[in-house]
């Protein structure tokens, strides 16, 4: 089976965030189960000083955009260690910029002519390289023309006679949402700007179009995927999401062992497996305390985390909590990440009354970021909503038990240490459905009790997280099964 991944990202070329991720890992794992995989994205000028070999495939045509005739070249890299081909969409007018989506004036005003070109480039390259695609793998708004263009037989290519398409949702939150006389850059004829197609309260929707034109629509988490057609969490399309029935599907992500594995990662100062976890997360402790300036308290919680300084991912509960923790309680914080800088000065303030405490870094550090996880006791993930979640997972796999909000991929991967589950050996972590202080105040109580009182509890909850297989093998597995029921045209469910 060939599949086409068409995304705005993927490492190690260009990235902003988690999308990136996935789409570089995805292709990878399914070329190791059998597939055939092509990957497609924008030359950005991140690409092209990504250090990645880029040569030429002596391809060039032009685009046809809103009355303009615009130059496409196309060039080719690989995805390290693997035979997955990665083509790039070349036209420097629109993405020799500094930023993928934005600069330091905002988002960039003509995004929506370069991701019309980008998608459009994309359905003509893979005619010229006279690809043999069975599966069109979309990823959210700035691949959500693709699906129409397929759907629509745009341009009349030969070889969307047979190919499919599947939609990935990975935030709901960003739409591509543009203003309605865009329309024409899409190449797309108005009747298709209508309220149950590509419109959406008068604007045009790039996500919405690849919703409602893709064979089948996945997102990262099987919860998420419940929770995107309800109000709220649906951002407006919960109708949309929910009429497209059975064929909505939720697949967690999977993480890279390569990367986030304690028997081997670089980055910290012992490592460990699940047999000798004990010793050596204690020397990573101790490495963690001295690291960020805390009190060395062997015995003392340590809790740990890495995140986007926002709201959606907890700090208007968190903040008020450290408030109180921090001068009543005997716990360490290990705080790592950026964002709203009213939430930096307040962990900076709260970290230089109590140094003892909190250490708080405003920075990407991958190498801390690894060792907070391998340091911490316990890992904290209060999010308001999140898709799916990686943090977590990795999590697991250090020995450093998750503590979440009940919610998308959190709720999907964490297991709360409920009497029952633990009855069944099957508890890795701690949940608590209420978002507010008083529920997130109640999970630390429950763990840090847990922890404090009953260690035999604790040791099995760790060890059934660091067992547990999330690897990329895995979520590739269900997404063959997502990819062969729509080449059947009939989904039974991933």
């Amino acid at each position: 089976m060939h599949i086409a991944t068409i995304s705005s990202e993927m490492v190690p070329f260009a990235k902003t965030g988690g999308l990136a991720d996935v789409c570089g890992a995805l292709p990878a794992a399914l070329e190791q189960i059998g597939c055939k995989c092509s990957c497609f994205l924008p030359a950005y000028r991140q690409v092209m000083r990504s250090g990645m070999r880029i040569e030429s495939t002596d391809i060039t045509f032009t685009v046809y955009l809103a009355g303009n005739h615009v130059a496409c070249r196309l060039l080719k890299s690989h995805y390290p260690g693997s035979n997955v081909d990665v083509y790039l969409i070349d036209q420097p007018r629109y993405f020799d910029r500094d930023g993928l989506y934005a600069g330091p004036q905002g988002e960039y005003k003509d995004n929506c002519e370069r991701f019309s070109f980008f998608c459009r480039s994309v359905v003509e390259a893979i005619d010229r390289l006279n690809l043999d695609i069975d599966i069109v793998h979309c990823h959210d708004w700035q691949a959500g023309l693709v699906p129409a263009y397929v759907r629509t037989r745009f341009g009349h290519y030969p070889w969307m006679q047979r190919a499919k398409t599947i939609m990935t949702i990975h935030n709901l939150a960003y739409q591509g949402r543009f203003w309605h006389l865009d329309m024409p850059l899409t190449g797309l004829d108005w009747r298709y700007f209508n309220h149950q197609q590509m419109e959406f309260h008068g604007d045009l929707n790039l996500m919405k179009t690849g919703i409602v034109f893709a064979d089948n629509v996945s997102t990262v988490s099987p919860t998420y995927a419940k929770e995107i057609t309800e109000p709220g969490l649906g951002c407006g399309l919960e109708d949309i999401l929910k009429g497209r029935g059975e064929h909505l599907v939720g697949i967690v992500n999977g993480v890279d062992y390569q990367k986030w594995d304690p028997q081997i990662d670089s980055h910290l100062s012992q490592c460990y497996s699940a047999a000798d976890w004990e010793t050596g997360k204690a020397a990573c402790k101790k490495a963690l305390q001295a690291e960020l300036g805390m009190t060395l308290a062997p015995d003392a919680p340590l809790i740990g985390i890495v995140s986007r300084l926002a709201d959606q991912k907890g700090w208007d509960l968190i903040i008020p909590v450290l408030e109180r923790w921090v001068a009543n309680r005997d716990v360490q914080w290990a705080v790592l990440g950026t964002g709203d800088p009213r939430y930096e000065e307040q962990l900076q303030a709260l970290a230089s009354q109590r140094p003892d405490k909190l250490g708080a870094r405003f920075e990407f550090s991958e190498t801390l970021a690894h060792q907070i996880e391998a340091g911490s006791d316990m890992f904290l993930m209060p999010s308001r909503y999140e898709p799916c979640g990686l943090n977590q997972l990795y999590s697991l796999k250090y020995g450093c038990v998750p503590l979440v909000h009940t919610t998308g991929g959190l709720a999907d991967t964490v297991l709360d240490s409920s009497e029952e589950n633990v009855s069944k050996s099957v508890a890795n972590g701690f949940h608590f459905n209420d978002y507010s202080q008083d529920g997130l105040e109640s999970v630390l109580n429950r763990a840090i009790d847990t922890y404090s009182f009953n260690r035999d509890r604790w040791r099995q909850i760790v060890i059934n997280g660091m067992q547990a297989d999330w690897s990329w093998k895995h979520s590739a597995s269900e997404y063959m099964k997502l990819f062969r029921y729509t080449m059947d045209g009939q989904l039974r469910g991933a």
